[in-house]
């Protein structure tokens, strides 16, 4: 059974390998990472959190942009990026912590589907803030390491007490 890993965990901290293989596996993994991401109130969830180091995520994005519903990224690459809107994030590996981040309001983005074939969109508002949040997952990267580092040893800090 998947379980999301907390801040902490060092799966979280790697890069996440390509994917390859564009099977039953995939989409078996996909969509419990949906239903994972449904039963913990996510608008996101990429691999590495679940525990699994794949270039995997899946978002929807219906809560807070009814024009998406859930949506499987395989190998995602930001191609371009432009314009840019603070906005306050979390992330379900580092519950109850919420902050403002700085991201690009919009981008372009090349990725395959679960059954390999590949694309390329934009995408702006929310789904271009959720879709760098999760690839970030992809790189080992989290929220918190946008934030100024007397932030982020406050959070830590926290983060261990409770």
């Amino acid at each position: 059974m998947l379980k999301i890993r907390i801040i902490g965990d060092e799966i979280l901290r790697e890069v996440a390998e390509e994917i390859s293989d564009f099977d039953e596996k995939l989409n078996n993994l996909a969509n419990d990472m949906i239903q994972i991401m449904h039963d913990s109130d996510g608008i996101g969830l990429a691999a590495p959190q679940v525990g699994i180091s794949k270039r995997l995520l899946v978002i929807d994005v219906a809560p807070v942009d009814k024009e998406y519903g859930p949506m499987i990224f395989v190998n995602p690459v930001i191609l371009e990026s432009s314009g840019e809107a603070i906005l306050e994030e979390g992330c379900l590996s580092i519950p109850g912590i919420r902050e403002e981040v700085t991201r690009a309001e919009e981008i372009l983005l090349k990725y395959q589907t679960v059954t390999g074939e590949e694309k390329v969109e934009k995408y702006t508002g929310w789904m271009a803030r959720v879709l760098q949040h999760e690839i970030d997952h992809l790189e080992g990267v989290l929220f918190i390491d946008y934030l100024s580092p007397i932030k982020q040893k406050i959070i830590l800090n926290n983060l261990a007490v409770s």
